[in-house]
């Protein structure tokens, strides 16, 4: 009895550890948040989060920067006495999202096939004839085998997608490429009550195309990356719990 006992508990145990490691740091997470909400992310530099990699990509000879000590206007500049657009690694600049994306796709396929085949004995060393007599009822030579196939598939997918994305947030430059271009990174967070609302964006701009407000719209940013979601009493109680999830991922049914 006592073996038994330990055994139940032993095997309780594991599946408790599973399921704590399988919720990972989103439950601690939780945990720790409860009757505070959400806490918002310190700053961190951009370029020591593990999962950062500068930008390598073909680049052109660097061009060097003509320099004209004893005159006013400055190569490059839009303006006479100072351009205030980001260009260095650190400066601050204006990116403006209006993102309105609409796909409909319908897609319909049908399809049907009929196979037949029978196959008969009419020449078997002059025996055929002999097959109805050692098997009377179990053979006919004129149809010893018969195969039918029937196949039929119909499908029917509409996606129907309708995203308007408007914000604007700002963005730091992390990186100068060999041909000039700024490598910037924006990160936005906003905590209304126990809801976290955090926006993201990452690309490559022209230093051209910034204009003279310091913004750069999302139509000039090459690779762009942009996550927008957010997580919190709302976002939890919108996505079905983590043993359901793993549930419909391992369920081979």
């Amino acid at each position: 009895m006592k073996r038994l006992i330990k055994s139940t508990f032993m095997q309780a145990s594991v599946v408790a550890l599973l399921a704590f490691s399988v919720s990972g740091c989103n439950t601690t997470t939780r945990l720790s948040e409860i009757g505070d909400g959400p806490q918002l992310t310190s700053i961190k530099n951009p370029t020591s989060e593990p999962d950062y990699r500068p930008v390598s990509l073909p680049m052109p000879a660097p061009i060097g920067v003509e320099i004209n000590p004893n005159s006013l206007w400055r190569s490059g500049a839009k303006a006479f006495f100072k351009d205030q657009r980001a260009k260095e690694v650190g400066d601050i600049m204006t990116v403006s999202l209006n993102l309105s994306d609409r796909a409909v796709l319908n897609n319909k396929s049908e399809r049907d096939r009929d196979d037949s085949e029978v196959a008969n004995v009419t020449n078997l060393l002059g025996l055929e004839a002999e097959l109805g007599k050692v098997l009377p009822e179990a053979i006919a030579p004129a149809t010893v085998a018969g195969f039918g196939n029937t196949h039929s598939t119909s499908g029917d997918g509409k996606i129907n997608r309708d995203e308007t994305i408007v914000l604007t947030l700002a963005a730091v430059v992390i990186q100068v490429l060999p041909n000039g271009n700024l490598v910037i990174a924006g990160r936005q967070e906003i905590r209304v009550s126990n809801e976290l609302r955090e926006l993201r964006v990452t690309g490559i701009i022209r230093q051209s195309d910034i204009d003279t407000t310091n913004t750069v719209s999302h139509t000039k940013i090459a690779e762009m990356r942009v996550a927008y979601g957010g997580r919190g009493t709302l976002s939890d109680l919108q996505q079905p719990r983590w043993g359901t999830q793993i549930w419909d991922i391992v369920f081979p049914f």
